[in-house]
């Protein structure tokens, strides 16, 4: 009598999930400005000035005592505390000159629309007790022995995850998407058996999966060499103080071992090794009471043998050439075994495995370019019923997961956490119109009608990560004065305002603000090799024999045959601007208060997306991991209707 289906965990209704979007896209719109400004202008736009009317000092001090990580908003404990009207926000800024004029309210509206006071997110624990009812999870190898502590913490809690909806939905392959180094892959197939296709747009990442999955293997096949030495010792300790019994208990005994020997050989290749027990049980195997002769075991082996070599070669060429290692081990420890029976045991486990190497527990990394037209049957060419997972997905790949999620009718279930927001494409962000364009964002149609943008630097500010912040982990002020500092040398001594070429990653590598420069501008190709050839076209153009430059001090420079940035000059801009560096510092704060808000609104636009779809049985937003580990830690849960049938 099969059981019937568990329900469950309760949803949020698309009318709720709609009237929290609508709300968080209010307050995001008023937070705009701050949200658009990229610190790498603050000094040349007048950031502080055209946007906060308060002095940095008095933000600092507002955000530390009613910060979004105070405590949560209680229900009934008064407007000023727990705010329900949005409308109360909007006196937080200005509204001819959209300055941000009341700190503390705007410290209680950013923390009122994250999404733990929004309460749109289903608790992982309701998640996990509903798809996994009674059962247990597996146990095995612990991540963290050959992956990072926030790659551990990542892989352990989301392959947890997907294992239950995939028994829950009763489908044993998985398509992970963007899959990166392979982490996540090699571990789901490895501890829960299943099939996984792991899809990366780069092949290097996928040639280093191949690589990375090897040596997960020997990793592995060690800790289980481990676990069947302790079981067999267990084992053979408890035989020896039993009294002979049949041959039937003794089968009994045998298959019980075995099935608890192959559950400790979840690995994504196939070992035949290891079938039959060791020579210490073999005795038991021919009780007294067998009447048998020797002759009869030769006969019946020879023609045994002779089916089994036929049958081998069959199953051996329905497996993949990697699937299946040398089984020469059948022979060790095992020659008082009858013939019979090693010819039947030979056989079982290898049409078990063979049928077993088609279905699950194998990890296969491909290189394709995923988009919202893409056809997995064209890349997987043994599609079946299966989900969709991603860790991290940058841009619009968390998008176009869940649209083909959506549209195709072999996908049960998808489980998907985005990341790199700043890589969304977004349909009304340029004037110009692609009809053809399949968009990251905005995916629902409350937004699209409202012709709804963030812009890139409010998408960038999302990826910052609020609570590293509260815990310690400060922004990296002093870097960022500096890069703020250089976009004023940039403009007023090279008159560049725009330019396709990155500093990157150069503070970590100067010594002092000058060296700073120096390599900067050797990066933007803005050195004085550079500047001597332009100021020498311009001036040839202009007719004009000499060229002078003002430092930021109103220092009169050299003329421009004999020019080249001296460190004073460098040094005059750093002195001019050290001083505003506690008002970067405020300002950002303020942008890494707002990046929770633009991160919901991204995340309801996708929930909200999935809640407009007629073919969705359940979806929510659920929080997987711990936010100072892994700062992008919510994933985007559905699941089909007749996966839940």
């Amino acid at each position: 009598m099969s059981r019937p289906p568990r329900a469950l965990p309760p949803q949020l209704p698309p009318a709720a999930a709609a009237r929290a979007l609508r709300r968080a896209a209010r307050f995001v719109g008023r937070a705009l400005p701050l949200c658009r400004a990229h610190t790498v202008e603050f000094f040349t736009r007048g950031l502080w000035e055209r946007l906060v009317a308060a002095r940095p000092d008095a933000v600092l001090e507002a955000l530390r005592a009613a910060g979004p990580l105070a405590r949560p908003l209680a229900a009934g404990a008064g407007a000023a505390a727990a705010p329900c009207d949005d409308d109360i926000f909007s006196s937080a800024f200005c509204e001819n000159s959209e300055k941000l004029i009341n700190v503390h309210l705007f410290a209680l509206a950013a923390k009122y629309h994250s999404l733990s006071s929004l309460g749109v997110c289903t608790p992982l624990e309701d998640v996990l007790e509903a798809l996994k009812g009674n059962s247990e999870g597996a146990t095995g190898i612990k991540p963290d022995e050959f992956m990072n502590n926030k790659k551990s913490h990542e892989v352990q809690v989301m392959s947890e995850l997907v294992d239950s909806i995939a028994n829950y939905c009763g489908i044993k392959q998985v398509i992970d998407i963007g899959s990166g180094k392979g982490y996540l892959s090699s571990f789901l197939s490895m501890q829960y058996n299943l099939k996984v296709y792991g899809i990366d747009s780069s092949s290097s990442n996928t040639n280093g999966a191949h690589e990375r999955n090897r040596k997960l293997k020997k990793h592995w096949r060690a800790y289980q060499s481990r676990g069947r030495e302790s079981l067999k010792s267990q084992t053979l300790e408890k035989a020896n103080n039993r009294p002979v019994e049949s041959k039937i208990k003794y089968k009994t005994i045998s298959e019980e071992l075995l099935n608890n020997a192959n559950s400790l050989q979840n690995q994504d290749q196939v070992i035949l090794q290891d079938l039959v027990p060791s020579c210490g049980f073999t005795e038991m195997a021919t009780p007294a009471t067998n009447t048998e002769t020797e002759a009869d075991l030769v006969t019946g082996t020879q023609s045994h043998e002779t089916k089994l070599s036929e049958e081998v070669l069959a199953i051996l060429n329905v497996l993949s050439a990697d699937a299946v290692e040398d089984f020469s081990s059948f022979h060790n420890n095992c020659g008082e075994l009858c013939e019979e029976e090693k010819v039947q045991r030979k056989m079982t486990s290898l049409k078990t495995k063979a049928r077993k190497s088609s279905e699950s527990n194998l990890y296969f990394p491909l290189t394709s370019c995923i988009t919202a037209e893409t056809e997995l049957n064209d890349i997987i060419t043994d599609l079946e019923d299966c989900m969709m997972v991603g860790l991290h997905t940058c841009g619009d790949l968390a998008a176009n997961t869940l649209r083909i999620f959506t549209a195709k009718p072999e996908i049960k279930a998808v489980c998907s956490v985005g990341c790199c927001y700043h890589l969304l494409s977004e349909q009304f962000e340029n004037q110009e119109e692609c009809h053809d364009q399949v968009w990251g964002f905005p995916m629902c149609q409350y937004l699209k009608d409202k012709g709804w943008c963030c812009g890139r630097n409010a998408r960038m500010s999302a990826c910052l990560a609020l609570e590293r912040v509260a815990v310690g982990q400060m922004l990296p002020t002093e870097s960022l004065f500096y890069r703020a500092v250089l976009q004023v040398i940039i403009e007023e001594i090279y008159g560049v305002t725009k330019s396709d070429r990155h500093v990157g990653k150069t503070f970590s590598k100067s010594s002092s603000f000058i060296d700073y420069v120096r390599r900067s501008l050797k990066k933007l190709e803005l050195d004085d090799s550079k500047l001597y050839l332009e100021m020498n076209k311009r001036a040839a153009v202009l007719h004009r024999p000499k060229v002078y430059f003002v430092s930021g001090s109103g220092q009169k420079l050299m003329p421009w045959e004999e020019y080249k940035l001296p460190d004073s000059c460098i040094m005059d801009y750093y002195e001019k601007y050290k001083h505003r560096m506690n008002e970067l510092e405020a300002f950002n704060m303020l942008k890494v208060v707002l990046a929770p808000c633009i991160e919901v609104l991204i995340l309801l636009d996708r929930l909200c997306y999935l809640k407009e779809q007629e073919n969705i049985a359940w979806s929510g937003l659920v929080k997987l991991f711990d936010p100072v580990k892994s700062p992008r830690c919510y994933a985007v849960i559905a699941l089909k209707n007749q996966s839940c049938s």
